[in-house]
């Protein structure tokens, strides 16, 4: 078998990477994880099976390839610039609420692939695994900042506050408010935004007691 393309750098095999990307994405959000085979992605990308393992020497790497892809597709690095940019700790969580109210629901039905997949599937887990951990970094990132501006309400340290962070990037969370309860993502917004400030937020001289 001849070795994968690692970077493809002309616009054919960029185009046929991203379809064949396009293509499990498809399928997971669809089938599930286990309809994802090799054979499957080519037939939905329009490729033939040779086609998918000049770019992907497995299914694992397919898989691997997805957090990229996915990311790329709905912008995260742009959502996330308004998070990292902000002027300070306080401006910053503020604005990893604003990111979570318009990013999160974008990805609604992977998450919900990804909660009905098999434990068993090592390429899902992998998966869970790849997202979990970016999610648990930017936690880490804004509840340290918090802790280094002294804006960290007690009792929380730097890392029981980005623990929490972390757990209320809750896929049932937004599922239940937006749509068993139908708010808009502005209401969203302004309700995790005082949730948030007044869990996280220790008061700055001369704004409160």
């Amino acid at each position: 078998m001849a070795p994968a393309i690692e970077d493809p750098h002309n616009a054919r095999s960029r185009r046929t990477r991203d379809a064949l990307l396009a293509a499990t994405r498809e399928i997971l959000e669809c089938d599930g994880f286990e309809a994802l085979t090799m054979a499957e992605v080519a037939a939905r990308a329009g490729v033939s099976r040779r086609a998918v393992y000049l770019h992907f020497r497995s299914r694992t790497d397919l898989v691997t390839a997805l957090f990229g892809y996915v990311a790329d597709r709905e912008g995260l690095a742009e959502s996330l610039a308004r998070v990292w940019e902000a002027t300070n700790s306080v401006e910053a969580l503020r604005e990893w609420v604003r990111h979570l109210a318009r990013y999160h629901p974008r990805l609604t039905v992977m998450n919900h692939a990804l909660a009905r997949v098999d434990p068993s599937d090592a390429d899902a887990a992998r998966h869970k695994r790849t997202v979990a951990a970016a999610q648990l970094d930017n936690c880490r990132r804004i509840a340290g900042r918090l802790a280094e501006e002294g804006r960290l309400a007690a009792p929380w340290t730097a890392d029981t506050a980005a623990d929490m962070l972390w757990s209320l990037i809750s896929t049932d969370l937004f599922d239940r408010i937006m749509t068993e309860r139908d708010w808009p993502q502005e209401q969203v917004e302004e309700h995790l935004l005082a949730l948030y400030e007044s869990t996280f937020v220790h008061p700055a001289s001369g704004e409160g007691h």
